[in-house]
């Protein structure tokens, strides 16, 4: 199992709450009167990006009809949701929703991504991260480097433990080329790029499309990362990335689309093993 993550166990809750009241036909804004909650606060709650205090949870259970043992699933599920993820500590200097990421990511039971210039947050050093986060917006302050640095290397822990995440990362042979930082930089990401592919060979999947690849359908959008989660209950999720703007993606069809695109990319990659040894020919070559 991954392991908890107050922002999965917010959305799942939310989820329910959802799912029960569209099945027994009731309409949002009176179930929110009922409680005496704003129907758009429920819609929050729905969406998980708020959490119920125990009292309108219970009412909540007695009015959509809930039974026992569905009713104690969602009083832990909130339980779970009220705790502090690591990511909280830094709502000084990210977004809402790139902090909703960081907590989907680390309660994820697998990520496929795709990455067309950038060497994935997930596998880079902290030198080629710094570099990555000074030249990536004129509006990061200098002061910002270090605690955007620093989460960035807590989110890499998902990468080991007793349950690690399940990693393919499918990138473009332009990420091994491109010197973010200067060459030693970049000598030194796809030296740790090479030792993470030996030293996690059973959860992580590293992919390179060449340059002599003919196409594929990811080719020209931006990067994009597809979470799946340990309940069958959750759906897939999306996280994608441009020059002016991230945010998640929940709607099925265009999550498919996404999951085609990213099948698309590994047909096109190098093999696992011809990945890495054009890895560590792009080191040699620097």
């Amino acid at each position: 199992m991954a392991p908890s993550s107050p922002t999965v166990a917010n959305w799942a809750l939310g989820l329910r709450i959802k799912q029960k009241r569209e099945a027994a036909g009731l309409n949002g804004t009176g179930a929110a009167k009922r409680v005496g909650i704003t129907g758009a606060y429920l819609s929050e709650v729905e969406k998980g990006k708020k959490n119920l205090s125990p009292d309108r949870l219970d009412e909540l259970i007695e009015i959509y009809e809930f039974d026992s043992d569905e009713a104690e699933e969602l009083r832990q599920l909130r339980e779970q949701a009220s705790h502090r993820g690591w990511w909280t500590r830094y709502s000084a200097i990210f977004t809402d929703e790139l902090l909703r990421f960081f907590g989907y990511e680390h309660g994820a039971e697998s990520i496929h991504t795709y990455d067309n210039g950038l060497v994935n947050g997930l596998l880079q050093t902290e030198e080629y991260a710094r570099a990555v986060i000074e030249s990536g917006s004129p509006n990061v302050r200098l002061a910002e480097v270090d605690p955007r640095s620093d989460a960035r290397l807590v989110r890499q822990q998902r990468l080991r433990g007793t349950d690690p995440l399940r990693m393919t990362a499918v990138m473009s042979e332009a990420v091994l080329r491109q010197q973010i930082g200067g060459p030693q930089t970049l000598k030194g990401q796809l030296d740790h790029l090479a030792h993470l592919i030996e030293e996690l060979h059973e959860t992580l999947e590293v992919l390179i499309v060449p340059f002599d690849a003919t196409g594929h359908h990811a080719m020209n959008g931006a990067s994009f990362h597809i979470m799946a989660f340990p309940s069958g209950t959750l759906p897939t999720l999306i996280w994608q990335e441009s020059v002016t703007s991230t945010g998640l993606i929940t709607d099925s069809l265009t999550v498919r689309e996404y999951a085609l695109a990213h099948s698309e990319a590994v047909k096109a990659a190098l093999s696992r093993e011809d990945s890495l040894a054009l890895v560590r020919e792009s080191f040699k070559a620097l």
